[in-house]
């Protein structure tokens, strides 16, 4: 397999820096000697003590710089390319989250369109050699078929958060057409691991359970028709971005999308028994949660299920890690992070 390596000699802006998927990537790139500039604007959609926490890990590298600002914000963005001139740009900044965007959609035109059509201008005058920028698997919708494909049909998102990756891709598409910028959007699939957000499933029921209430299982209590999730840990998520950061498409209009996720989706169900296992096994003693089972929410999707042959094909990686390893990791670092008993 003959793809390019990182050059350490380049310079890499990521923004969404304090993010789960900004901060292990950064240090990731940071331990093997490249330059980051890193931006966020360190928002409270959720703990921004996590957020720190994570910032503090990287400020002791001589060679990372932070930039506290909003994407949304032209003039920060621009400043902040004209001064760092980066190599290579990696998009991670966004309103994440299906449910809160039927809440609080301005939010998500603000980071997700703005932002990112901001990053695009500043990579129009500034040019960089690939922008690598997050997609989602939401914008699969409520697609039958599976494995979901890049080649399958995307109009139909059921989300506002959806609407906003799709309009990513298609921005990027017409960036890389008319100003030949090199970029590559990625689908990412249920990220988790240590660190992660707390507006995640697992993240949550987590913390319910530690403050003794049940959690809500949206399946109707359905078994034999369960949510099913293509769960995947990060640092296959990491992985993959650093093998395809040096590796930007070359053929025609210079844009690619592809998906990272697991390649084998789980039932809601199993996920569950299995953080209850891994719980358990970090405190030595059973963990076992309360449940309530509701409707599936406005926005939900039955299903997420990625095909990762276009990934192996560009860089010859699948991701790997089990739902057992990956949850034991978080359960692990849960318990010590909030020194629970």
């Amino acid at each position: 397999m003959n793809y390019k390596t990182l050059d350490f000699n380049k310079v890499y802006l990521i923004t969404g820096v304090a993010g789960f998927i900004g901060y292990f990537l950064s240090r990731r790139l940071l331990e093997q000697g490249c330059k980051v500039i890193g931006i966020d604007n360190i928002n409270d959609y959720y703990d921004v003590n996590l957020k720190h926490t994570r910032l503090s890990q990287l400020e002791p590298f001589e060679k990372f710089t932070f930039v506290r600002g909003d994407i949304s914000d032209k003039d920060i963005v621009m400043q902040t390319f004209k001064d760092s001139k980066p190599n290579v740009v990696i998009n991670l900044a966004a309103q994440a989250g299906v449910r809160y965007s039927i809440e609080n959609p301005d939010v998500y035109i603000q980071s997700n369109i703005i932002g990112f059509y901001n990053i695009l201008e500043a990579c129009r005058y500034h040019p960089v050699e690939h922008l690598v920028y997050a997609s989602s698997s939401s914008v699969y919708g409520a697609n039958k078929k599976v494995p979901f494909e890049e080649r399958d049909f995307v109009d139909n998102p059921v989300s506002l958060y959806a609407s906003t990756k799709k309009s990513n891709e298609l921005m990027a598409h017409t960036y890389s057409h008319l100003y030949k910028i090199p970029a590559t959007g990625l689908r990412f699939f249920t990220v988790y691991g240590p660190m992660g957000r707390p507006d995640m499933a697992y993240f949550g029921f987590t913390d319910r359970y530690f403050a003794g209430e049940p959690i809500k299982i949206f399946n109707n209590g359905d078994f034999e028709n369960d949510l099913y999730r293509d769960f995947t840990y990060i640092d296959d998520i990491v992985e993959g971005i650093e093998r395809l950061i040096s590796n930007p498409p070359t053929d025609g209009v210079q844009h690619k999308v592809l998906n990272i996720g697991n390649n084998s989706p789980e039932k809601l169900m199993t996920f569950i028994s299995t953080l209850e296992r891994a719980l358990s096994n970090a405190l030595g003693r059973e963990v076992v949660f309360e449940k309530i089972f509701e409707p599936i929410k406005l926005g939900d999707v039955p299903a997420t299920y990625a095909s990762t042959d276009l990934l192996q094909k560009a860089v010859g990686f699948k991701p790997k890690t089990s739902i057992e390893d990956g949850l034991q990791r978080f359960a692990d670092w849960y318990v010590d992070y909030y020194k629970v008993q």
